[in-house]
């Protein structure tokens, strides 16, 4: 049986604990020990190229590796000491707000003169800019919502059902072709990229990887399933006008049909999910589970916090007039503006 050998490709390394733990992988070199994780930048390609290789072996895997290393003590171990290392930065670095009312109040106010991402998608993009942004993103896109899924076995009653709801909206309420990761490999087409799992991922900045990493972190461990629901709760409740923001993005550049429409199903669908989070996910987990508000606020906030950090790389790089990415895009297009 070769089943091990599809998938895709083990990614480059970025520096001595992503090079150990993908030579372990390919089975040529042993892990790195778990101390090396102590002195290593909580927010840097290294980390989070390791930790990342390390949580995709519970999704689609990468060709050539063995399935079992999925569960392989020493290189869970290892992954383990990435997590604390990242964990723990966050935990020092985030501005948590003071409740859990507060940090979702944080979340309904849009500033009148926005200065974001999106904003800057929506009124000064060229296509290139598009086209780098959905390249970036697609290392979540294209596994859309699978991270979140982690967390309904953690949850019971209203909080599950209501979690359970938006999760089958995100995946396309039965039917294939709408699943939000078909309808993301679609957006992509629109923009000549390739949509292949994972192509993109030794392109993409660490600072995409954090926030990646971020959702298998809180979705892997149940003792952070409160934190996992902020996180879910803020990529809700901010999805519907930042959405709105990027469907303009690809009318105004001519994106395409595919990448417009992308948008403006989320503007939509977040619209009313943003209700079903606040009131039925967090409501109905606070009630079984109220000491875990303190956590759902850092989900959010940690969520908010490392989002930010994208926000600013993507920002200071286009504004100086250069590429996002640590490796150029393929050249190919479907169609120019």
């Amino acid at each position: 049986m070769n089943h091990h050998l599809r998938g895709p490709q083990l990614p480059a390394p970025r520096g001595p604990l992503s090079a150990a733990v993908t030579a372990c992988l390919r089975g040529d070199g042993p892990l790195p020990r778990p101390a090396d994780a102590e002195g290593a930048d909580p927010y840097g390609d290294d980390l989070h190229l390791a930790l990342y290789v390390c949580y995709e072996l519970h999704y689609r895997g990468f060709a050539g590796v063995r399935p079992q290393l999925e569960w392989d003590p020493e290189l869970l171990r290892v992954r383990g000491a990435l997590e604390h290392r990242f964990l723990s930065a966050l935990r020092a670095d985030t501005p948590v707000h003071p409740s859990l009312d507060d940090a979702l109040g944080a979340l309904l106010v849009e500033p009148v003169e926005g200065t974001g991402v999106t904003h800057f998608l929506r009124d000064e993009a060229e296509l290139w800019h598009l086209r780098e942004y959905a390249a970036q993103r697609s290392l979540y896109h294209l596994k859309e919502a699978d991270p979140h899924a982690w967390v309904l076995p953690r949850l019971w009653g209203r909080a599950k059902a209501a979690m359970a709801a938006v999760e089958y909206d995100e995946f396309g309420g039965g039917r294939a072709e709408r699943v939000h990761a078909r309808l993301f490999a679609d957006l992509m087409t629109d923009l000549g990229l390739d949509t292949a799992y994972g192509r993109y991922l030794d392109a993409a900045r660490a600072e995409m990887l954090a926030v990646v990493n971020l959702m298998s972190l809180f979705g892997l461990h149940r003792e952070l399933r409160g934190a996992l629901v902020g996180h879910f709760a803020e990529v809700e409740i901010t999805s519907s006008p930042g959405s709105r923001r990027l469907a303009e993005a690809m009318r105004r550049t001519g994106a395409g049909p595919a990448a417009e429409f992308f948008y403006d199903e989320h503007v939509e669908a977040d619209a009313v999910h943003e209700q079903v989070v606040r009131h039925d996910v967090i409501g109905g987990l606070l009630d079984e589970e109220p000491e875990l508000a303190g956590d759902i606020a850092f989900g959010i906030d940690a969520t908010e916090y490392l989002e930010d950090r994208l926000a600013r790389r993507l920002l200071a790089d286009w504004r100086a007039g250069r590429s996002s990415l640590r490796a150029p895009l393929e050249s190919h297009m479907a169609h120019t503006s």
